[in-house]
């Protein structure tokens, strides 16, 4: 029974999706001259790759994505001879953490899997790790990447103890010098976080009009936001005052449009260190490196669609129970808190909608 009862909550959380998402419903035009979903989840012994032919760490092991190509109404651009400067080219921002690898490279997928120009998209990637791009070349072979080195220390003395130690981490800063890591041409990109999935085309969320904000991304006012700061903050007007003549809104870091320009104009990046710097004297917040955007940006953004960031599908930040999904269409599922999809999987032990991440998982198992 217990199988059966399994399956049924598989089931029902999939067709929910095709009832929300008109992208499941029928892939983009350009679908019809690349590999069909359901082949690029077939394990072949010729697509098992690895970094390193002798390497231990299963981590690493990844099937090589089929080839996608863009469709014939997203035209030709000669992008080997722009390269990143090309001004038709959609940037993506990711980060290749070892602990999230697995998340990061379904993300990568999806986007290519419901992208209409999957090779007018180019990917940044983060790093705090050496051979990456190795990794990245051999599952992705036709993929429009850079890697970047994010120096650890650069955070380390910023950082403060969180809720959750995998808040804590170096790589979860780096979003904040993007600005500084890509090149001086790249004026706008959106930057993803390694546990979500796109099932609708990223061109629709680039396409976002930020007006005069330097990032845009789906705000939630309905949400506690005194509860994301300290009762020591509130009751300082040195701190807290940072909010008067602004409605701020919670809003989830993990899915944003940044206008690059705006923000290396407006020096953002200090601004955020700022904040970090009052935290480890104060202790104005406890959760990780959202409060120090939050501080900056709350009641400063560009509202998005709540449809490109369905979060909070990992749970809590301890506990990590199963969430059902938020009424109204989806276009962006988001793992946050501290359940992931490919962990309880494997563990035999996954919530209903860890199913939808699944189709998009290119981890080689062990034999």
């Amino acid at each position: 029974m217990l199988w059966i009862m399994q399956f049924s909550g598989f089931f029902s959380a999939a067709m929910m999706m095709i009832v929300l998402s008109p992208s499941l419903q029928s892939f983009p035009p350009a679908e019809a001259i690349r590999s069909s979903h359901l082949d690029s989840y077939i394990r072949l012994p010729s697509f098992q790759v690895s970094t390193s032919p002798d390497s231990q760490d299963d981590r690493f092991s990844f099937r090589k994505a089929f080839e996608f190509r863009n469709a014939d109404e997203c035209g030709f651009a000669d992008h080997k001879t722009t390269g990143v400067c090309d001004p038709t080219l959609v940037h993506a921002a990711i980060t290749l953490d070892v602990q999230y690898l697995r998340g990061s490279i379904a993300a990568v997928h999806s986007i290519l899997q419901h992208s209409l120009c999957p090779e007018n998209v180019f990917f940044h990637f983060l790093v705090s790790e050496t051979d990456m791009e190795t990794l990245v070349r051999s599952t992705f072979p036709q993929l429009k990447f850079k890697v970047y080195y994010f120096d650890p220390e650069i955070v380390r003395n910023l950082i403060s103890s969180s809720v959750r130690q995998a808040l804590e981490q170096p790589l979860n800063y780096a979003r904040n010098y993007l600005a500084d890591l890509l090149e001086p041409c790249v004026r706008r990109v959106i930057y993803l976080d390694s546990d979500l999935v796109f099932v609708d085309n990223i061109s629709k969320l680039w396409s976002t009009n930020l007006r005069s904000r330097t990032i845009g991304a789906p705000e939630y006012c309905h949400a506690n936001f005194t509860k994301y700061f300290t009762n020591s903050f509130w009751s300082d007007d040195r701190f807290s005052g940072t909010f008067r003549g602004r409605k701020p809104c919670y809003f989830n870091t993990g899915v944003m449009v940044i206008d690059l320009v705006r923000w290396r104009r407006a020096g953002f990046t200090r601004r955020i260190e700022r904040w970090m710097e009052i935290q480890k004297s104060n202790r104005i917040y406890e959760l990780g490196s959202l409060p120090p955007f939050l501080l900056v940006f709350a009641g400063r953004v560009a509202p998005i669609e709540h449809r490109w960031n369905q979060h909070g599908l990992g749970g809590d930040n301890v506990r990590g129970s199963c969430r059902d999904l938020h009424p109204g269409p989806i276009s962006l599922l988001h793992w946050s808190g501290s359940g992931k999809p490919w962990l309880r999987l494997d563990s035999k032990r996954p919530c209903p909608l860890d199913a939808l991440w699944a189709p998009y998982d290119l981890y080689r198992h062990p034999h």
